[in-house]
């Protein structure tokens, strides 16, 4: 019996390692995100960002089912994600909007400084999760804004305003989901996200066509992922 403990007790110890070397694997594809972006291969970097979308929308479930505090604690898993998490959610997006031809002059230095600094800011407020573990704020998902912006191209005062209402949304108490973690609604919000993900990779596909279908796609799921949790906090019991 002490035997066969043992071996369970080390198996759980290996998968929970594996989760942690997982997530670390979001480091390396934010290297080769990045590698794209500096020879403006918009596309590829794209690629690489969702892959490392997938990634950080798979390890949260596997940390939590195979206990990786308890079972593997030599890492700190939540620290390594948010490290991935800002350079695939703020650092290269935001690198790939400033180097693009989407903002002009100074108009890209605004959008860069804004997104960067409030996205630090807002990774290292206590305050970010709320009970039902949604959002407080936008939650500087910018790789999913910017990969939007570059399918639909608009003009780069529409782009302006979007940046600068999202980075604001960043330090209000409006929620947003998180399509994984957020119980309710989550039967709708898992398959519009995986819907998103789908609609982002025929995007990517056609590199970023101004007639692909693809955009509409993009254009509806994200307005659910960007209105779900505000729509949530309107209609949650008091």
């Amino acid at each position: 019996m002490g035997h066969e403990c043992d071996k369970l007790r080390m198996e759980l110890r290996l998968k929970a390692l594996f989760v942690h070397l997982l997530t670390a694997s979001g480091a390396v594809f934010s290297m080769l995100a990045m590698l794209a972006a500096v020879e403006e291969r918009w596309s590829l970097m794209f690629l690489w960002l969702i892959v490392a979308l997938v990634v950080d929308g798979i390890d949260g479930p596997l940390a939590r089912r195979y206990r990786v505090k308890e079972n593997w604690p030599l890492y700190d898993g939540v620290l390594m994600d948010l490290i991935i998490d800002f350079l695939t959610y703020v650092f290269i997006p935001a690198f790939a909007l400033f180097e693009s031809d989407l903002l002009p002059g100074w108009t890209g230095w605004f959008a860069i400084i804004a997104i960067t600094y409030g996205s630090i800011l807002y990774f290292s407020d206590s305050r970010m999760k709320t009970l039902d573990n949604s959002f407080a704020g936008f939650p500087a998902c910018w790789n999913m804004v910017v990969l939007v912006l570059f399918a639909l191209k608009p003009n780069f005062w529409v782009i302006l305003i979007i940046v600068a209402v999202l980075t604001v949304a960043m330090f209000t108490n409006v929620k947003f989901i998180h399509p994984v973690r957020t119980e309710r609604w989550r039967a709708v919000s898992l398959p519009i996200s995986a819907a998103w993900v789908g609609f982002a990779l025929w995007a990517i596909i056609v590199d970023f066509h101004p007639a692909s279908w693809a955009n509409w796609g993009l254009v509806l799921t994200s307005l659910w992922l960007l209105v779900a949790g505000a729509i949530q906090q309107l209609t949650e019991r008091r």
